[in-house]
């Protein structure tokens, strides 16, 4: 679609909400405007994992560290006159629904960073939120806020992106040895991604759209070699592409509040014999 014809389209969108709602209000005896699901517009949805390989960093005698490539969504949205004393934000949601992150040093066990509400199947979901935002991913390019009376309809853009760059011990994590002795790297992590419109005085939730992606990694590790030429990415070069929804999935209510993710998480040292221990507790 040219510009020019992208633009009359977007203005056509305009000028329907605007006579809709005018129409409303004119075979009302009093006119209560308000934001619903049909009012709303969504265009131009996108949501995918760069092509590039995920990057191994072996810079450090202390930790391997690899890069994921990025997820990125992004939508445009024109919301519908916001009456006086409502505020709406416009926006990305993001929650885990299934990790492992497993860290293998050879026959003396496994580290790993588990969600241990999710990996018992009590919820359903870890909010993924920035920690500060909640329930939002972000307040950056993630959110726009409209606060009413607004007369004409907005036209907003809201995006984001995620992407994994962590540390892993080359030496086991516990014990007093600080000798190389990690050899397997692997990572498979599934997140839902939901475009929300949310009334901020009553809560009230429009759910958007909804997109589900996964970020796989997988890095063999000869501990004997010099640093520099121990890790290989063995992984599929490019990860599988996010999937666009044509039904939204509604949100679990550990979607949308404290803890998320990051604070929720603990590192588990499972040596080969002997009990599980507890490394990093949860925040």
């Amino acid at each position: 679609m040219s510009v020019r014809l992208r633009a009359v389209s977007l203005s056509l969108i305009a000028f329907t909400l605007l006579v809709g709602g005018a129409m409303g209000c004119l075979q009302s005896v009093v006119c209560k405007p308000r934001v619903r699901r049909e009012n709303i517009v969504v265009y131009e949805v996108s949501a995918s994992i760069d092509r590039s390989p995920t990057v191994v960093e072996e810079n450090s005698p202390i930790v391997l560290r690899y890069r994921t490539p990025y997820f990125r969504a992004s939508a445009g949205v024109v919301m519908p006159p916001v009456p006086r004393n409502e505020t709406w934000t416009v926006g990305w949601i993001q929650a885990c629904t299934q990790m492992e992150f497993y860290n293998t040093y050879g026959d003396a066990g496994v580290s790993s960073w588990e969600l241990p509400e999710l990996r018992e199947g009590r919820v359903k979901a870890i909010s993924d939120s920035d920690g500060v935002s909640y329930p939002w991913y972000g307040n950056t390019t993630e959110t726009v806020t409209i606060t009413g009376p607004t007369s004409k309809p907005s036209r907003l853009t809201v995006s984001m992106n995620d992407n994994f760059y962590p540390s892993v011990t080359w030496a086991v994590p516990v014990g007093e040895s600080g000798a190389p002795a990690l050899t397997r790297v692997t990572r498979d992590q599934s997140f839902i991604t939901w475009l929300v419109a949310l009334n901020t005085v009553t809560r009230e939730k429009i759910l958007l759209q909804t997109v589900r992606w996964r970020m796989r990694v997988d890095i063999a590790v000869d501990p004997m070699m010099p640093l520099g030429s121990r890790a290989t990415l063995v992984s599929r070069t490019h990860q599988e592409q996010p999937l666009i929804l044509s039904n939204n999935e509604p949100i679990p209510p550990n979607a949308l509040a404290r803890p998320n993710a990051n604070d929720a998480q603990v590192l588990m040292w499972r040596p080969r014999r002997g009990p599980p221990l507890v490394v990093i507790p949860s925040k």
